[in-house]
């Protein structure tokens, strides 16, 4: 049995299914991170002492991580190409890039948690390392579901790409929506906790 607008678009939105679904999960991350952003305001605005990110934060590691992860939305984005060229190898390699560098940014931020717990720092030293640790924390476990399923993609969720390339190709698609959702969160968070 074929499930409709797997590879066509439907004719009421535009969109085939899995564009549909991948754009109304985003929006509910817009309003989970939109609720945290405005929960560090809040505290921030009606706090009398609030540290400096610049003065407690890492800033050269979360620079690093923000190169990291614009460089994976590239990568992202050429590996999709490749699917859309046809070159299966071509695929391959940017999604194994994009993984890679996946990784990277999340050995940085260990190194990083590594470093505050070293000096005994902890959510709950304050309201703003509570604020710290729970979004960067929520925003590391985005950037793992990112590479589960990249990973899949790239190793068994492959087969589809012998049996319909088209549809194997809207999949990377919508992957690749949710990878450079991750990314701009994190081009967020950086300036707000890091600079701010």
């Amino acid at each position: 049995m074929d499930i409709p607008y797997t590879v066509q678009p439907r004719p009421d939105t535009g969109l085939y299914n899995a564009k549909v679904g991948i754009w109304l999960f985003l929006a509910s991350e817009v309003m989970l991170f939109g609720a945290l952003f405005s929960t560090y305001i809040l505290l921030r605005v009606g706090a009398i002492d609030w540290p400096e990110g610049v003065d407690v934060l890492n800033v050269p590691l979360g620079t690093l991580n923000t190169l990291v992860l614009i460089t994976s939305s590239i990568t992202m984005v050429m590996a999709w190409a490749g699917c859309v060229m046809k070159d299966f190898k071509r695929f391959r390699f940017f999604m194994g890039l994009t993984i890679l560098l996946a990784c990277v940014f999340l050995v940085v931020k260990s190194f990083e948690y590594g470093s505050k717990f070293s000096h005994h720092i902890y959510p709950k030293e304050g309201a703003f390392y509570a604020i710290y640790f729970t979004m960067t924390g929520l925003h590391a476990f985005h950037v793992i579901c990112g590479i589960v399923v990249n990973a899949y993609l790239w190793g068994p969720g492959a087969k589809l790409w012998k049996k319909n390339p088209a549809q194997f190709t809207n999949r990377v698609e919508v992957a690749g929506l949710f990878w450079h959702f991750v990314d701009l969160v994190w081009i967020f968070l950086f300036p707000v906790l890091y600079l701010l």
